[in-house]
Formats: C-alpha cells, structure tokens, sequence
C-alpha cells in the first residue's frame, strides 16, 4: 500500500484500509454496516479528489509541453500521460460499474431513509454477483481481478514502484496469507465471499483509490520530466544564522532569521567539497575536522566551506551553491605539571596535557621525540621518558595533529651517603668509642626538590660497600657487604683506641617508576675514615 514517502492524504487511506480489514474480520451487525458505509463514502470522496489532482497533473504537462515548443521528447511524455490517464479513467469506470451493478442487484437504495441501501446487508446477492454460481467461477470478481492485474502490468513501464498485481489471492495478499483459513481463498472469495453489500463496496472504493493513488505516481515522474511538477513543500521551520557564536562582552552579536522548507516530493543531491552529504528531512549534515596553517596575531584563521545541493525540477537538474565562512581558532595547548620547565631524564615524568577549546570532543594521543610517550588512564594523561637533552611532545585529538611542545631536560641529581653507626650520625672528628663500634648503616638521600615533584623515581638503596680495620695505617681486618646495613661487632672485638674504621661505597642504586634498579650516578668517590677512640 505504502511508499517510502507518502502524502498526509495517501497516510490517511492507508488507515482506512487497516480499519477495513478489520471490520471484514468482525460478525456483521447494524453497527459495523455503518462503519462499512462511512468508510466507502470517504474512500470515494477521497478518490472524487485524487481523480481532479491527476487532471490538473496532466493539465500542467500539456502546459509544459506548450511552452517547452513541443520538442518530440516532451511530447513523447505527454501521449504517455495521456495513455495513462485514459487507462485509469477506462479502469475506474468499470469498477464503478460494478458499484451500480451491486446496488440495483440488491434492491436499490432505500425509498424511506435517504442515503440509505435497501439492503445493506444482501451476502447472498454480493456473492452471487461477484463469485458466481457455485463452483461456476465466472462472477465480476474475476473479470476484476484480470482488469486490475492487466492495469497493473501497463502501469509499472512507467511507475516501477507500481507491485505487480493489484489483485491478489489469499495467498499473496499480505494480511490473508498468514490466516490458514483465508489464505486457501482466491480473490474473489477472499474480498467478496459472505461479504455485505457495503463491506463489499468499500473494497471496491479502496482498489479504485490503490488504482489512482499508482496513477498519481507515475504522472508526478512524468510531470517532472517536462517541468510540469509543483513543488510543495510539507515542512517548513524558522532558522537563523549568526556571524559568529562566540561573541566578546560589549561587542553586538548579529544574525539573519529566516523561513527554511523542505518537500518530500523531491529528493536532492548534496555535496560537501565534491564528496556526497548525508540527507536527513531534507537537510544535508555537514561534519568535517577543522584545521589550519595560518593564524592570524588573534590565534583565529578564517576559512571557508562550499557545497552544492542539486534538486531534479521539471525533469532539469537545478544546482544551488552553499558556500559558508568560518573561524578556525588556534588551539592553546595547557601543560599541567609542577615540572613543566624541565624533565628528568630517564625518568617517568608525568604530565597533564589539555586543549580547552576542543571541550568534549577532545581526544589526545601523544608521539615524543627525544624521548617516548605513554598516555595515561585518564583523558589527557602522559607520563613522558626522556632520553636525550631536549624532548618534543606532538599532541593530536582525533587523528588530527593540534601542536607540539619542547621540554629541557635536566639530569638526575645526584643522591647523599651518609653513614650511621648505632643508628646515629657520625662525628668525623670526635670518632666513636671502640667498644660501642658495633651496627653500621649506609643512607642513600634524595635531593629533596627530586623527591617531591618524582616520589617513584627518588627511591636509592646502597647496595654494596666495604670496611676496613686500620691500625698503623696497616689493615687489620675487612669484610664487604651487600646491603644497606652490617654488624662490625667483629672489629669491636678487635679494635683499640687509636685504630680507625675506613668505609667504602662500592654500588649505590636506584629503583625507578617500573621498580627495577638501576645504577645512581654519585658523582664523587664516597668513603670515610672514621676514628675509634
């Protein structure tokens, strides 16, 4: 019944017949025979109308034919328009044919009550009208359904939306089909068995609108290839186009209000930069990734877009020009971090990168040279690994490229040993008593500035170091460790006043964001004499 794109009044028929077949389904009482009647009568009146509307298209091609000069391919339109028209007004006379022939037949119209049938109901006589004696087949529903498939087959030259038949059998028809009982039916019986007198002109009402409704159809595409077709536009909306919508306090904002239609008679081409548009309600959407190379002191480049939207009228091709300016503003990279003006070198330096001007439609990803880059869990997190002297950070959203930033690097400061003997710091000049010369442990210190902005990165460890007994400035005894802190009592045990306790760092480490150790460069030979007294 329906078409991808239908007119309120076509929308409006689609409901009557839903509500037609309906009521063929229902036991048959006074109430539902009105119904039956209603609905033929407003079936007809919409047809009455849909019969002057495809006059008046036919008018107009002879118009358009006229004023065209009568070249040979319009008039080809127009003896093709004309044979449809003759084809439909032979087709809707015959079955209004039946119409009279299914009154008189069933007695008339009522004498008492106007508008009225005299026997609305009549089955007997609709069957034996339509179907025929039994078994005979040779009832007007045959000659019908021939009559409507045989119109069907002309028309579809000319409307290939047109089915192939008009008249099915219980076993084509799309509703009957899925009933067991009324799909064994052939047309005749399916439409017009056990059928009143008013249930069967509704039937008759509504293949005579399906017949108009095709006609309509293919003298609208013909209509169009003489510029014989109006167009309507069904939906029509207020817009407005700013100059800009970011507008400054104190400066004026200005637009252009405006009415905007669209049809669903036609069905325009658009094009954005050569490439097709999606269309939506008649509309065409328009979505690209803004960009530029050249900004102005303001940060702001203008640029502009052009598109075309291209409508077949009157069997021509029309092309509008759209062409739009725009201003594409410089994207301001933010850095977030307390150490922004350096990195550390081979450390995890993490950053914060954010473009405020891109709003929800950020999307970042990071490439570093000098260095590697590795986002983060959340929306604009990098942790940045420098491995030369100087690091650039390329920031893109969406594929798109937005700018880039250069880093110094510093080196890692080097770590303090100091030595603890008995859990205190030593007195280099005083010494230590050699009785109490017992646990000695070596601290790895963080420059302090290193350890706040990188806690992961400022974690060292001794891991190995030697001692010396001295006496005489001979060695008496020694031992080598392998962490942080030994026990001397050994030397204690050994040492007199006057001996001294030489310490040597051997290994110092430091464990970065990834927790492996790797060497910490100290910069100076860390040892000490520390004298026994």
């Amino acid at each position: 019944m329906a078409g991808g794109k239908e007119t309120p009044r076509q929308k409006m028929i689609g409901m009557m017949y839903l509500v037609l077949t309906a009521l063929l389904a229902l036991q048959v009482n006074s109430a539902i025979l009105l119904k039956f009647q209603f609905l033929d009568e407003s079936l007809m009146e919409v047809n009455g109308k849909t019969v002057n509307d495809n006059a008046g298209v036919l008018t107009n091609i002879k118009s358009a034919v006229n004023e065209g000069g009568n070249r040979s391919s319009d008039a080809r339109v127009l003896n093709s328009a004309q044979e449809i028209r003759k084809q439909t007004s032979e087709m809707v006379n015959y079955i209004r044919s039946i119409r009279e022939k299914l009154v008189k037949e069933t007695g008339g119209m009522n004498e008492e009550i106007a508008n009225q049938y005299a026997n609305p109901s009549a089955e007997d006589k609709v069957a034996m009208t339509m179907i025929g004696a039994a078994n005979a087949n040779n009832g007007e529903a045959y000659k019908l359904k021939d009559k409507l498939n045989a119109y069907a087959k002309f028309l579809k030259q000319y409307n290939p939306s047109m089915p192939a038949q008009l008249a099915n059998d219980g076993k084509d028809d799309p509703v009957a089909k899925n009933d067991k009982s009324q799909r064994r039916k052939d047309f005749a019986e399916l439409n017009f068995g056990e059928t009143p007198l008013v249930a069967a002109l509704a039937v008759l009402s509504q293949k005579e609108n399906e017949v108009l409704k095709y006609e309509a159809d293919a003298l609208q595409k013909l209509a169009t290839q003489v510029g014989a077709d109006i167009i309507k536009f069904e939906k029509i909306f207020a817009m407005a186009r700013a100059e800009s919508k970011t507008v400054a306090a104190g400066t004026k904002y200005k637009a252009d209000m405006f009415i905007a239609a669209s049809s669903d008679a036609i069905t325009p081409t658009m094009t954005f930069q050569g490439k097709p548009v999606k269309v939506v309600d008649g509309k065409g959407q328009v979505e690209f990734t803004a960009s530029a190379s050249n900004y102005d002191a303001e940060g702001n480049s203008k640029q502009t877009w052009k598109g075309q939207i291209k409508i077949n009228q009157n069997g021509r091709d029309t092309v509008f020009t759209v062409e739009e300016q725009y201003v594409v503003a410089k994207p301001v990279i933010q850095v977030q971090s307390a150490a922004v003006q350096a990195l550390y070198f081979q450390c995890a330096n993490e950053l914060n990168i954010q473009v405020p001007a891109l709003g929800a439609t950020y999307d970042p990803s990071f490439s570093a040279s000098g260095g590697s880059a590795i986002k983060g869990a959340k929306k604009g997190l990098v942790t940045v690994i420098p491995s030369a002297a100087e690091v650039k950070l390329t920031v893109s959203s969406g594929g798109s490229t937005i700018g880039s930033e250069s880093f110094k690097v510093r080196p890692i400061p080097k770590p303090e040993v100091v030595a603890l003997v008995n859990g205190r710091p030593v007195d280099m000049k005083r010494g230590v008593p050699a009785s109490s010369f017992r646990q000695v442990t070596l601290e790895a210190i963080a420059d302090d500035g290193f350890k706040q902005l990188l806690p992961n990165e400022a974690r060292y460890r001794v891991t190995k170091w030697r001692a010396f007994l001295v006496r005489n400035n001979r060695p008496i005894d020694q031992a080598e460790f392998n962490s942080p802190t030994a026990n001397l009592t050994n030397f204690a045990s050994k040492a007199t006043k006057g001996d001294m306790v030489y310490i040597e760092v051997v290994d110092v480490k430091r464990l970065n964001y990834r927790g492996v150790a790797v060497d910490a460069k100290t910069g100076r030979d860390l040892s000490w004499n520390i004298p026994l007294n």
